[in-house]
């Protein structure tokens, strides 16, 4: 207990107790202004280690083990999957070759009523699986496909809307970079997080192709059928020489990971490979696209990378100071047991995906909630809860008016289309996402099927 003395009056204060919310409730501040997190996350690391250490809450030889784990990070062969994953679908995205896909599928479905949102729905389904970054998908698909929809007199909502939510899918269908970081965040094989997430996310991409068509068909002046003469036609040789190598190339990375061929990390590896393949034998690979793709896969990388070695900065310092105890009593202490825990968590990883990015989320939420979860839920359910919070993630990006995938979209549509507009049409795929990740947190099945399956 120390006391202070101020203005004739004494205050004390047991820094054992109060270090590690005082710890928490500066990251929170740090966090709302603005500044780089991993910055964030490190400085306030030092000022605690220091504070705790002046006032014998840490051992000094408590914070000499962060080397250790640094090096523990830089030994970690599974992150060594984002880089490449990552290099695979900026590649793909540089080389045209996820325009041309876009593109085909428009020209191929066009004659539906609806089609072109249709084919928007699927090809975000295989650009989800090639690039597994939302930024780059809603960007892709706002400069490629909303000025056709637009033109086709698609209504302004629903256009915006099938886009951004499209765009999201790479949060959760595999190979999904927000589950390779879970993955190794909470101690899980990536493969089977990979399994587990298949089929949500079918159900999450068929939830929106299937809504497009219902309101199509109920709305039909919000979807134009398109004039037949306005169609090129598409030769199925030509159809199956733009779908089948990206296809090819998803299956080849995932099939390789479910049989047990490679390690999530090889398998990244080989994608990386097999796109630049592809992007040379369609003339897109050239030494001014690969060092795009290169400076691309750097920065992002790099980002994530400091704001793990931040993350672990922070958690061994919040550990030091008694904070990981406060946070896992307060967890276990909630009403409701595994419905409460559920409830909280998910609400405060949803309610985070408003400010901060999923990567920042990984680090610094879920190291606090895994112990509780760990005892609540229990280990074997970890990767169902991984598969939960990916959706959830995915889920937290569209809804507005915080959603990241809505400001992409906003950055890169006409100053015709309102940003109340975006929002409008954003809505009912929120709903939509909802609705999914309800049934797989009842329906916990869903997701352990295949990753059983693939055990036994």
């Amino acid at each position: 207990m120390i006391e202070i003395e101020l203005l004739d009056h004494v205050i004390s204060f047991d820094p054992a107790t109060t270090l590690g919310p005082g710890m928490f409730i500066a990251l929170v501040f740090a966090l709302l202004s603005g500044y780089p997190v991993a910055f964030c996350l490190g400085g306030i690391a030092v000022i605690f280690a220091l504070l705790g250490m002046a006032l014998g809450v840490i051992d000094p030889l408590f914070v000499t083990a962060l080397p250790q784990r640094i090096l523990g990070i830089m030994a970690n062969f599974t992150l060594l999957a984002i880089p490449a994953f990552v290099f695979m679908g900026a590649m793909l995205e540089t080389s045209g070759i996820a325009e041309r896909l876009l593109e085909s599928m428009g020209r191929l479905l066009g004659k539906l009523r609806g089609g072109l949102a249709l084919a928007v729905v699927l090809v975000g389904s295989l650009l989800a699986a090639t690039t597994g970054v939302v930024a780059a998908t809603v960007t892709t698909m706002g400069l490629i496909s909303l000025p056709a929809m637009l033109r086709a007199g698609y209504d302004r909502s629903l256009a915006t809307g099938v886009i951004a939510a499209s765009g999201t899918l790479g949060q959760i269908i595999p190979p999904s970079i927000v589950l390779v970081v879970l993955g190794d965040q909470l101690g899980v094989s990536v493969g089977d997080l990979f399994l587990g997430s298949l089929i949500p996310g079918v159900l999450m991409a068929g939830a929106f192709a299937t809504y497009v068509l219902v309101i199509s068909h109920l709305k039909p002046h919000l979807a134009p059928q398109l004039n037949p003469a306005d169609l090129i036609p598409m030769q199925p040789g030509q159809l199956l020489r733009v779908i089948i190598p990206p296809l090819g190339l998803i299956l080849l990375v995932l099939g390789s990971i479910f049989f047990g061929i490679a390690t999530p990390t090889e398998a990244g590896v080989l994608g990386a490979t097999g796109a630049m393949v592809l992007a040379a034998l369609n003339g897109g690979f050239s030494r001014s696209s690969l060092s795009k793709v290169c400076d691309e896969t750097l920065r992002t990388t790099a980002m994530v990378m400091a704001i793990l070695l931040g993350s672990t900065a922070f958690s061994l310092v919040f550990r030091g100071v008694g904070g990981d105890q406060l946070i896992a009593d307060l967890l276990l202490n909630l009403p409701g047991g595994k419905v409460g825990f559920m409830a909280v968590s998910m609400l405060t990883i949803f309610g985070l995906g408003f400010f901060i990015d999923f990567f920042e989320i990984a680090f610094i939420a879920v190291p606090l909630l895994l112990p509780a979860a760990r005892q609540i839920l229990g280990p074997e359910a970890l990767i169902w809860l991984g598969v939960v919070i990916g959706a959830n993630l995915q889920t937290s990006f569209l809804t507005p008016p915080f959603g990241f995938a809505l400001f992409y979209l906003r950055g890169v549509a006409p100053k015709t289309i309102t940003t109340q507009e975006i929002y409008k049409g954003a809505l009912p795929f929120v709903g939509l996402q909802i609705a999914v990740l309800v049934l797989i947190i009842a329906a916990p099945p869903l997701v352990d099927w295949l990753p059983n399956l693939a055990a036994s």
